[in-house]
């Protein structure tokens, strides 16, 4: 017994030398760690960018973290790394972030710091580019709806309301990603300010109070700014690095950067475009890679960095997309699908336009190193068909409405997205031309809820010539907003519903009722169960279950449908129409599951239908007559 007591005492002094050895260990591994987070610099010299005092040229792709599920951005940055790319570039979106003023949101989809984080854990660098101005085919460019209810607020410029509103965002985002600065031990590279400003104005103080906006939200890396070639003059301020989008001749490039930089580089295609985007009524965009692989060859031999947009659109889900609208061409919304003839598609998997842009980058590799092998194609599934088995007509459940004697936009009634209706009664028996002055953007017309007709801000189509029958009707006029422009002065234009008056024989219709529809939550409607009979002839809310007994992609086909909006498991999904060019809305595998799932879809113009399918592969390129 004290032979064991005398071998204990021996051995604590052991046991102690092994726990400090120990603790040693781990503090060295702590500092390591930390070392390791500061040891990366960034830096410009005369022709290149410079890490740990290296020439790198920058080989980016551009991912929107919310138009690709959380669930599979790490999946998406291992086809980066495949391809070749060595950073992620990406939009921060105000209206995202903070949907209702002073209410700020960065979970789930909308948690960009994890976006950026899971990037450094995938060996990327990352582009930030917060503007808050996007563009980007994106609602409102990027902008919260909420500032046009601020009386006298102007975006894009110095006015005071909009530059503290300003303020108090950019402060936000800089406590979620300041931190992940290459200069703070992150992998940030370089953040972007504003955005394409020379395309809009050319205020040099504006942009250099968002300079300052920047810094002071922690923001103190290397700072730059991107803007057509036609337009760096405006959009350039001395100081910033000057980026150039759209232009992939190496020696205009050097000659546009040099012009504006000191006679200096490093050269940064900005936004590098292997294609384009879609909207309703027109072609699906594509371009083959044959005509884009010299041209990145020759950008890269050159020493230029890049950023492709897309590398991956994804899916422009909800009601987030925007729309262009020029003197010259009338409103166009963009679809919901921002597969953008990509080298990745609409679901993360490769294209040829991939494999020929990799066999580019692979030329260019640093001596010894080589690429990952490019991850298998997903195996998408089909389901169905089936049937909905539950529907209701929406004008059966309506909200409690608000009264006026002139109708009110969405914006006076606090309503970000999705549709409203306004009622009305009106004497009949008479035969007249209705007109709606500035409808944004699309109504379907009713009398005693029986449809009469479809007006499109699209088309330029704003009235109709109707007989309403003898006696007292109800005018029903159910408008969509399909998404504030994004891009030009039309920014400052952007109110949404019936933002004017109505007519009709030449006289105004007065005494309204309005019901706001904005569809932010599906379970918010209540399914009641009815005959296809029952439902009439105006919008329907149908919910239907499907049983599967693997998950995979796919591809809901609303080719045989109307207009609408479909959600799986609660999940939005976006918006389809018969008019195409897209038919199919991309359902992802993350958000499917082994057994029951629910369909809910809102359907404006074909109340009988009821049958739904999925199938394998997406269908983007069909145009159908309304």
């Amino acid at each position: 017994m004290v032979g064991q007591m005398e071998s204990e005492l021996v051995q604590s002094p052991v046991k102690k030398m092994k726990k400090n050895l120990l603790l040693i260990i781990c503090l060295c591994c702590s500092f390591n760690s930390f070392s390791q987070k500061v040891k990366h610099t960034f830096e410009l010299s005369k022709n290149d960018f410079l890490l740990d005092g290296k020439p790198f040229q920058i080989i980016s792709g551009e991912i929107h973290y919310p138009r690709v599920p959380r669930e599979a951005w790490r999946d998406r940055m291992k086809m980066a790394k495949a391809m070749g790319l060595n950073t992620i570039g990406t939009y921060v979106f105000w209206n995202l972030h903070e949907p209702q003023k002073g209410k700020f949101d960065f979970s789930g989809n909308n948690d960009i710091a994890e976006f950026v984080k899971i990037a450094k854990e995938e060996g990327l660098w990352v582009i930030l580019r917060p503007s808050p101005y996007v563009c980007a085919e994106w609602e409102f460019g990027g902008y919260p709806y909420w500032l046009q209810t601020e009386k006298g607020l102007v975006v894009r410029s110095k006015d005071p309301q909009y530059l503290e509103e300003y303020r108090k965002y950019i402060d936000e985002v800089g406590r979620q990603l300041a931190p992940l600065q290459i200069n703070h031990g992150g992998n940030v590279l370089m953040v972007q300010v504003e955005n394409e400003y020379g395309s809009y104005a050319a205020d040099k103080e504006y942009l250099d109070i968002n300079r300052k906006m920047f810094i002071a939200a922690g923001f103190d890396g290397i700072l730059y700014t991107c803007d057509p070639e036609a337009d760096i003059k405006g959009g350039y301020l001395s100081g910033l690095l000057p980026a150039i989008n759209g232009q992939d001749n190496p020696e205009k490039v050097k000659q546009m950067i040099d012009k504006y930089h000191d006679g200096k580089g490093p050269y940064f295609i900005a936004e590098w475009y292997p294609a384009w985007f879609d909207w309703w009524g027109a072609p699906h965009h594509t371009v083959p890679a044959e005509k884009y692989t010299g041209k990145l060859d020759s950008v890269l031999s050159a020493g230029i960095s890049i950023n492709m947009y897309m590398f991956h659109g994804g899916t422009t889900r909800g009601f987030m997309n925007g729309a262009n609208y020029k003197d010259i061409s009338p409103y166009e919304p963009q679809i919901s699908s921002y597969d953008y003839d990509a080298p990745l598609d609409e679901a993360g998997n490769a294209t040829d336009k991939f494999g020929q842009f990799r066999a580019v980058i692979e030329k260019h590799l640093p001596k010894g190193k080589s690429l990952p092998p490019v991850p298998a194609s997903k195996a998408a599934i089909a389901i169905g068909p089936f049937k909905v088995s539950s529907n209701f007509s929406l004008f059966s459940t309506l909200p409690k409405g608000v009264k006026n004697e002139e109708p009110l936009t969405f914006e006076d009634l606090k309503q970000d997205y999705g549709y409203m209706l306004y009622r009305t009664k009106i004497a009949g028996g008479r035969k007249g031309l209705l007109q709606v002055k500035q409808l944004r953007d699309y109504a379907i017309v009713f009398v005693n809820q029986k449809r009469v007709g479809i007006l499109d801000r699209r088309t330029l189509l704003d009235s109709l010539e109707l007989q309403l029958p003898a006696g007292e009707i109800q005018l029903d006029i159910f408008v969509e907003n399909m998404g504030r422009i994004n891009f030009g002065k039309y920014l400052l234009e952007n109110k949404k519903g019936i933002t004017e008056h109505v007519l009709f024989a030449g006289e105004e219709v007065k005494k309204w009722e309005m019901f706001s529809l904005p569809f932010n939550d599906i379970s918010a409607y209540t399914v009641k169960r009815s005959t296809s009979a029952e439902v009439g002839e105006g919008p329907v809310i149908k919910k239907g279950i499907f049983n599967i007994s693997k998950v995979g992609d796919t591809y809901l086909d609303m080719t045989d449908w109307g207009k609408g909006v479909v959600w799986i498991n609660g999940h939005n999904l976006g918006k389809y129409w018969s008019i195409g060019p897209q038919q199919t809305v991309y359902v992802p595998k993350e958000w499917l599951k082994i057994g029951k799932n629910e369909v809910s879809v809102l359907e404006l113009l074909q109340p009988q239908q009821n049958l739904m399918k999925m199938i394998k592969t997406p269908i983007l390129d069909k145009l159908q007559k309304q």
